[in-house]
Order: C-alpha cells, then sequence, then structure tokens
C-alpha cells in the first residue's frame, strides 16, 4: 500500500472521529430542546424525530467508515480464535423481523470451524454479508448460507440469494466503496454503500478474500474464504448444524 493511501486512509479516520462529538452536541440540543416544560408544538416533535433519524444515519455511516479504516490499516486491535457459526447464526436471529416483513426463507447448511483474529471485525463482516442478502432480496425470496470447512486448512462461508440476472462485471465493483448495482439499491432506506467494502476489507485483514458472483439462474452469490485453525475442542468430527428456514 502506497503512502498516499495509507494517509488517506488515517484521514477518514481521524474525520470520522471528531465528528462523533458535534453529533452528540446535535443530540444533546435536541434532548433539551424537546424536554421543555409545558411541552413543545407537534411541529417541533415531528422535527425532532426527523433529525434523529438523520443523526442515527450519520453515526452508522462514520462507524462504518472506522470500521473500513481499521480493517485496511490491519487494526485488528485483538486475535482471538473465533467461530464463524455463532456470528452467522446471531446475525440471522438479530435481522427476525426484517426477515419476516419480506417473508424471506432462509436455508442454514453450517459446520462449525474457527478462525483467528478480531472478533468485533469478524462479526461486522458477517453481520454485513447477512443484512446484505436481507436488504437487498425481493420479497418472499430465498437466502441460504454456508458454512464448512476447506482442504483442512480453509474456512468458506457462502451466501447465495435469488433475484434478476445480474452483470458480472457490475457484480465485481461491489467490494469498492459506494458501488451499487442499480438505483434500487440505493437511497436512504437502502444502506451507504459501503457494507461489501468493508466485508472485503475485513477479510484481506484476516489473510481472507472475498468472491462476489452474478449467479447464472439470477441473483448473488458471496463467497468469503479464510484461513482455519484447529479447534480448541478435543479433537471429533465437524458438527453439521441441520439446516433450518425462517
Amino acid at each position: 500500500v502506497c503512502s498516499s493511501d495509507l494517509a488517506q486512509r488515517r484521514f477518514v479516520a481521524n474525520v470520522s472521529h471528531e465528528l462523533r462529538t458535534p453529533l452528540a452536541m446535535m443530540r444533546t440540543t435536541l434532548d433539551v430542546a424537546s424536554a421543555k416544560p409545558g411541552g413543545v408544538p407537534e411541529q417541533t416533535r415531528e422535527l425532532d424525530a426527523e433529525l434523529r433519524v438523520d443523526l442515527g444515519h450519520a453515526d452508522r455511516l462514520l462507524e462504518s467508515f472506522l470500521t473500513l479504516a481499521r480493517a485496511q490499516n490491519g487494526q485488528l486491535g485483538e486475535r482471538n480464535q473465533v467461530a464463524l457459526e455463532p456470528l452467522i447464526t446471531g446475525a440471522l436471529a438479530a435481522r427476525a423481523d426484517q426477515i419476516a416483513a419480506k417473508r424471506l426463507t432462509v436455508h442454514t447448511h453450517l459446520t462449525a470451524v474457527e478462525t483467528a483474529g478480531s472478533t468485533t471485525l469478524l462479526g461486522r463482516m458477517v453481520e454485513n454479508v447477512v443484512e446484505n442478502a436481507v436488504r437487498h432480496n425481493r420479497p418472499g425470496g430465498e437466502v441460504e448460507l454456508t458454512l464448512a470447512p476447506v482442504n483442512g486448512h480453509e474456512a468458506r462461508m457462502i451466501v447465495d440469494t435469488n433475484g434478476p440476472i445480474l452483470d458480472q462485471d457490475a457484480v465485481a465493483q461491489l467490494a469498492q466503496p459506494f458501488k451499487r448495482l442499480s438505483q434500487d439499491r440505493t437511497g436512504s432506506q437502502n444502506g451507504h454503500g459501503l457494507g461489501l467494502s468493508i466485508v472485503a476489507a475485513v477479510a484481506a485483514a484476516h489473510d481472507g478474500s472475498l468472491g462476489l458472483h452474478a449467479r447464472p439462474e439470477g441473483g448473488l452469490r458471496v463467497e468469503i474464504t479464510l484461513p482455519a485453525v484447529a479447534s480448541r475442542a478435543p479433537a471429533s468430527s465437524p458438527r453439521p448444524v441441520p439446516s433450518t428456514s425462517v
């Protein structure tokens, strides 16, 4: 990585960190204004609600910038033995309401496998992949998640979603910040375009890789490969987790 790239990443991280203070001050100002004795007008309450939504979006964007910068700079902060299966099931459980609202069917084929690295960053990586599969899926669609050891020294996570036929050249660009496939993947309600770039950066920081593939039958395949480590538990055959539907 050239020095200019490193300087740019440090700049993004520093600016993102510094912006947290004025955002916190804005939220405090809203708290004071909405807590005035005698109540506040309805218009003020509506404006307060709208501003809090915007502040929440700004907070999430800044946190994404910081996560991306840390991963790109290799700042793992911790290096633990991390079980990937609980990260996947936890990310799915956290989005149960979204999955139900879109009437999605989720199939899981998970085998216990571990990697080494940052629990925080790996958790964010898995959350982003699952969020992407849910957010950009069509109503009534399907999500299939597979986790398995490969060649005895790799862990591979595959997330398949169905949908329209996609252009592979465009799909390959999704790992770059702010890249989206089309207008229907944009807007304040559909993320900020950093999700898969964070996934790529976190995977690379852990000596892994991200593959993005347009499925011939339509939809997207996200494939993450990471180095696997021997489980801390006594040696035994891999534990398969039954397929489930949500």
